[in-house]
Formats: structure tokens, sequence, C-alpha cells
């Protein structure tokens, strides 16, 4: 491919609202176009970086017996009723009606098509296990569209499904899944991926993993126990805390007008967080009952754990007079708001603790939970933060990292199945349903990661596996027939030979040149210009700058592919 007649313009200034080194290095760099919020028009560097990431993911597929499909785009709303989750869905799944007066919605994953596809095909015992899986488009109008390619609305996505007579067979093929995705992350060329307990959301479930990237601008955060091994993304991780027993006291009341949350007990009274209780207020989505949650003064609500308490979800509360609740000043003592009331376990085992009064301007000393409120029942509702303690090793060694997730693995059981009325005549003449698997990759967000993990100032450094091309060629005074003819001809040597070669002969300045090779990426660049010509040799460096050397012009061809199926090998 020859860069003068490649479509896509490279920018020296980095373009407004890119807050990421990704998104930034990709636009500048030719490789996509902004359309509209979360949806981008890709360029041919792009479209071959995904290409073969998905060709990765397809022979990693096809090794564990993955038969490849295609589900459409656009479904029958009635589909998704089946599943339930035509109204469990929030504004995040586009919906419409066609002509004919149909509900219809576009798809943001194909767990219905899957049951759809299999379930008047699959109708016998014989017939199991298997698995399914796609490379399509999809769309989630995604609330919060950021970062380029890491969080679109419009997004490229290989999902599988795989189908079971049996729990067993299902954790085996899971397992067999989870070695793939290892496999698929490695060939890439990501560095830092790791696998997660996860939620498993609105997919249903018990068991889910997500590989994360590791990453500073991750939005997920993971808690990890590098002693031990432990690793959950924080919506999942059990919350340990070790409290100091203190001293049993007399209730006190103090006077405490306009202190009404925690930094300013802290501040004005200094108030031990670790002695105290706070309250969160939240209301219930379907029915906007109260919920308070009491915990640790220096610990957070985990959303994702209250939710899945509570079996529904919920939002911030908003405190009205007629509630009974005394906003500021929820105490753990005579509370008689109309509410239900959940108590975290981190309160477990303070003698005395610091809470509100239940009435406006107080806050009481040294309430006991035994003594003053009774028997409670106390659940895990609070973010896991750093120094907790593993719930694995026992030591207080967690750590709270950021991730990007590429990917994720889902045992669904009978969920879809069941909803779906999808059975199958099992051996004993019965008629069972099937246990369902899913797995997904985001193919356009895993190739941004990749960008977000490996680049410099200047441009990605793109793993060989993935990159656009192998080589690039940057022909300096290409004015020069002789210079011109010499890097012609390594370009055809090359590509004859078949390697993938970006051809830049344009005659511009060097150091326009190789800014513009910079931003490609590409794994090996070869210069050739009347300096290195006149020394008989090539300039060769590689983007990582791990190697820059000199290779005889005649023997520069065969050298160059010798080194790219070298740089191949490690990611085979």
């Amino acid at each position: 491919m020859l860069v003068r007649k490649l479509l896509g313009n490279r920018f020296k200034e980095t373009p407004k609202d890119c807050v990421i080194a990704s998104h930034a290095l990709m636009m500048k760099g030719g490789y996509m176009k902004f359309m509209c919020t979360g949806s981008y028009s890709l360029f041919n560097p792009a479209k071959r970086i995904t290409a073969k990431i998905e060709k990765i993911i397809r022979e990693e597929m096809d090794k564990i017996d993955g038969q490849e499909v295609l589900f459409p785009v656009v479904m029958p709303a009635s589909l998704w009723e089946e599943s339930g989750r035509y109204t469990s869905i929030g504004s995040e799944m586009a919906r419409f009606t066609d002509r004919n007066n149909t509900k219809m919605v576009l798809g943001m994953t194909h767990e219905e098509a899957a049951v759809h596809m299999a379930r008047d095909t699959a109708k016998s015992y014989t017939d199991y296990p298997f698995m399914i899986y796609q490379i399509q488009t999809k769309f989630r109008d995604e609330p919060r569209a950021r970062g380029g390619l890491i969080r679109v609305r419009e997004f490229t996505m290989k999902d599988a499904y795989s189908f079971h007579t049996s729990q067993k067979d299902l954790e085996e093929y899971y397992e067999k899944c989870y070695v793939a995705y290892e496999n698929i992350f490695r060939r890439a060329g990501a560095k830092n991926v790791i696998a997660v307990k996860s939620d498993s959301g609105m997919m249903g479930g018990n068991v889910s993993h997500e590989f994360m990237l590791l990453t500073d601008i991750g939005e997920d955060s993971l808690a990890i126990c590098d002693d031990c091994g432990y690793r959950a993304n924080v919506e999942v991780a059990d919350c340990i805390v070790k409290n100091d027993e203190n001293a049993i006291g007399e209730i006190e009341e103090v006077y405490t007008p306009h202190m009404k949350d925690m930094d300013t007990l802290v501040k004005k009274l200094g108030v031990d967080l670790k002695a105290s209780a706070k309250a969160v207020v939240y209301q219930m989505n379907l029915t906007d009952e109260y919920v308070v949650v009491f915990l640790r003064g220096d610990l957070e609500v985990n959303e994702t754990k209250l939710r899945n308490c509570l079996g529904g979800e919920v939002h911030a509360g908003t405190i009205t007079e007629e509630s009974g609740i005394v906003a500021g000043f929820i105490g753990l003592k005579d509370f008689k708001g109309k509410a239900k009331v959940v108590y975290d376990r981190s309160l477990k085992g303070i003698n005395s603790l610091f809470t509100g009064a239940n009435k406006k301007d107080y806050h009481l000393k040294n309430v006991n939970i035994a003594r003053d409120v009774g028997e409670v029942e106390y659940v895990d509702v609070a973010k896991a933060f750093d120094g907790g303690i593993c719930p694995c090793c026992g030591k207080p060694t967690i750590k709270v990292r950021r991730g990007i997730e590429v990917g994720n693995i889902f045992q669904l059981g009978t969920k879809y199945t069941k909803a779906m009325d999808m059975t199958y005549v099992d051996s004993d003449g019965g008629r069972k349903n099937p246990i369902m698997g899913c797995y997904g990759i985001g193919v356009g967000r895993l190739a941004a990661s990749i960008c977000e993990e490996q680049h410099d100032d200047y441009g990605p450094i793109w793993p060989i596996s993935i990159a656009p091309w192998q080589v690039e060629i940057c022909c300096l005074q290409s004015e020069d027939a002789e210079i011109k003819a010499a890097a012609d001809k390594l370009y055809e040597d090359l590509t004859a030979s078949g390697v993938e070669v970006l051809y830049d002969d344009r005659d511009i300045r060097a150091g326009a040149m190789f800014a513009d090779a910079d931003l490609f990426g590409i794994p090996v660049r070869a210069v050739v210009s009347r300096k290195n010509f006149d020394k008989g040799v090539v300039e060769l460096s590689y983007r990582d700058k791990s190697y820059k050397g000199e290779v005889e012009i005649a023997s520069a061809a065969k050298d160059i592919k010798d080194r790219i199926e070298q740089l191949l090998e490690a990611y085979n």
C-alpha cells in the first residue's frame, strides 16, 4: 500500500475532546472519523487492525468447536418479551416500530436470537453440546460514550453462546473458553489483561468473569491481592474489615447544628470515621420505597451489591417530610422512617458508634447496636478498598486498580431457555431446558485498549500480530531516481514474499514522513536514503525502539522477512 494513495489524514495537533491517549492518537493518525456521539467510521488502517483481531478470535473459537453464524441486527420485540428483557432493560436498548406497526429492537446482545436459532433445531440430547458464535455490529444507546472506541454506542463484537445438557458439561466448556480468551489476548499482544470475578448484571447467571486490561484510564475498579492472586471486580468483591473493639459507653446526645455530612463532623468534632455509622438513602426504582443503608463512616455503598441484595434497581433517594427520615441526622437508634433498613457488616463488632440522633441538629455518641437497636441482619453492601482484607488469604493486602473490560464470559444457566421455552428430549425421555453459557469480546475496544496500553508521545506501538502493516518503507529523497528505484525494488521484493508493506514515497520532509510513520505505529521501519544508499545499506528500526541497525541493500528483503517471522513467533 502506498501512503500517498491511502485515504485519511494525519494531524500534528490533537483534536478537541480527546481525553485519553488512544482516542487522541487514533484520531491524529487517520484511523477513524467521528460521525456522531459514540459512532465512528474506520479508515483502512483501523479496519486492517480489527480484521486481524477478528481472525485471531475466529481461529481460537474454531479450535474449541465453535460454529460461526450470523444473527440479524434488527429483531422483533416479541423475542425480547419472551425473555423478559424488553421491559427489564432501560433506555440503553433502541426500540422502534416498523411500517407494519411491529415493535422492533436493535440488538445490543443476542442471547434471544441464539435461543431462537437453536430451539427448533436441537431437539434431542444427542444434538448437544454445541457452541455458536458471530462477529456482528451491535448498538447500545450508551449514556456515557467516551474515549473513542473504548466506550461507543455502535460497536463490533464477538458473541458466542454454548448449549449443554448438564452443569458439569457447561463448567468444562467454560474452562475451555477461559483458556481460549487468554490465548486471544496473548496473540493480539495485550500485555496486561487479567481475569476477574464479576457481576452478571442484566445477562443473568451465577458465575461470570471479566477480562480486564489494567490501565489507569479504565472505568472499572478491580480488587486485587498480589499475595494470593485473588481478583474481582469491585462490584462483587467482598469488603472485609477488622474492627477494634472499643468500650461500651453511655449514650450521649451531641448538638451538631448544620453538621449534616461526615466530612464536617470529622473537621469540627474530630469524629473517628471507623467508629461511626453513616446513613445513605436510596429508593427502589419500581416502587419508590425508601432504603436506608447504615455502614461504617469511612466506607462507601456498593450499589451493585445493594441491588443484588434487594433484588431490584435503586436510585439516590429524595427525602420528603412524609418519609419520617431526618436528612443529615439519620441514626441507628429509634429510627422511625418509612424505609427498609440495611445494615452493612462493617458495623459488626463496634461497641460504641457515633451516629445520627434522628433529630434535627443532633447526633449520638456511644450507640451500641445490640443494646440500642436489637438483633439485626448484617449483609455485605460496602465497596472494597485499598488495604482491605483479602477474602481469600485473610491478609490486609487488597489493592484497587483500574481496568478496561475487553471481554466477558458468563454461565447463564437456564435463564433464557426456560423463559423462551427451549427444550430437548433427554436420554430418559423427559423434556428439559438446555443450560447456556455466553462469551463476548469487543473488537474495536480491544484495538483501542491495546493502543492505550502500548504507545508513546508520538503514536501507537502496535504488536506485529495486529499491526495494520508489518513493515513501513520510508523513501527519503524520492526525487532521486536511484534512491527511488532502490526503495521500489525493496517494496516489490517484500510484497512478493508475502510481507505486508506500507510504502511512503512522498516528496516531503523527512521529519514529516517520520512523524506520520510514528502515528502508523508499524513494528518495523526501513529507511532508504542517499546517505544509506551510498553506504550500501538500508536503515532498520523497530517502533518499540528495541532495535536499530543497518542491513545490506542486496539482502534487505530477506533480512526483513526473517525478522518479521521471528517477531510473529512470540504471538503464535
